[in-house]
């Protein structure tokens, strides 16, 4: 296999390289306007020192984010995550909290809010029940009419995106399919020929990065792989094999004992196959749903 031309955007490097940098906001804004009504698009920006979602060590190694604030005062919350955390969508609705927070004002306030944007760009099956791509989500009443509309939630669900060069129309389907493919490019395709991805393919060139740029994409690469192999593998092995088990036993114990025996079997194989890529206790504790006591007697 040839070396890599340009990076990947789905590491931590890249996607900081190609959207965290304020030189390089123009390619921020042009992605996020693919996605935003026309009464939110943004003509300018400028990025936030709050780091919402790195609370945890968890966090930290399974997401990448930026935040930033439009010109006319919309924040927005981008996103990145590698692999599945269990309740991923409660930590949405928390950290999207904090971007409303951050708006009180002191003395005479009348709680007027400018909107707030969660994007998450998913490197997993959200719901292995749906197809769809893209998902919107704001609050709703029981009629099914939005009740609030400055909280939005938008989910990229870039393993459902199958487009080919050849069916791409939309500057919205050239970003997705830059963000899956962008690595595994030689040349600039003639389909992505728009000033802004020329400018992309110029950042992500990885022959002009330093060394010390180099190393620390390496580095980033490297955990990327890692991670994404020992959920794939464990997922693809272990689930399977712990759901069969689970099976058998629910013919001599009933069906629902079975699958819920087969789904903690499942889990386990999943937190052997990630510790023995050398993943830490707790992280493998929190993407599995196990507790430290059950991932340290795998140990």
């Amino acid at each position: 296999m040839p070396p890599a031309v340009y990076l990947n955007p789905l590491t931590d490097f890249g996607f900081k390289k190609l959207f965290g940098e304020e030189p390089h906001k123009d390619l921020l804004i042009s992605f996020l306007n693919t996605l935003l009504p026309e009464h939110h698009q943004i003509a300018d920006l400028q990025y936030t020192k709050n780091e919402y979602q790195g609370i945890t060590p968890t966090d930290r190694k399974a997401i990448f984010d930026l935040n930033c604030i439009s010109d006319r005062g919309e924040r927005f919350i981008v996103e990145l995550q590698k692999v599945k955390q269990h309740f991923f969508k409660d930590r949405s609705v928390y950290y999207s909290t904090f971007a409303i927070q951050e708006q009180a004002q002191r003395g005479d306030w009348d709680y007027r809010l400018s909107a707030v944007y969660t994007i998450g760009i998913l490197d997993f099956l959200m719901d292995d029940a749906a197809t769809e791509v893209l998902y919107y989500a704001q609050l709703k009443d029981q009629r099914n009419q939005v009740f609030y509309d400055k909280l939005t939630f938008i989910y990229l669900v870039l393993p459902r995106f199958t487009l080919q060069r050849r069916e791409l129309k939309t500057l919205q389907d050239k970003w997705l399919y830059a963000f899956k493919h962008l690595h595994e490019l030689e040349t600039i395709p003639a389909e992505l020929q728009e000033s802004v991805f020329q400018r992309m393919f110029d950042i992500a060139q990885l022959s002009q990065f330093s060394v010390e740029e180099r190393t620390a994409y390496e580095d980033s690469l490297k955990h990327y792989r890692d991670l994404k192999n020992a959920t794939d593998t464990a997922h693809s092995e272990g689930v399977e094999e712990g759901f069969g088990l689970g099976l058998e036993k629910g013919k001599e114990l009933g069906k629902q004992e079975g699958l819920e025996e087969g789904e903690l079997l499942g889990r386990m194989k999943t937190a052997q196959a990630m510790l023995a890529k050398g993943m830490a206790v707790a992280l493998v504790a929190e993407l599995t749903g196990l507790s430290v006591e059950q991932v340290q007697t795998l140990a």
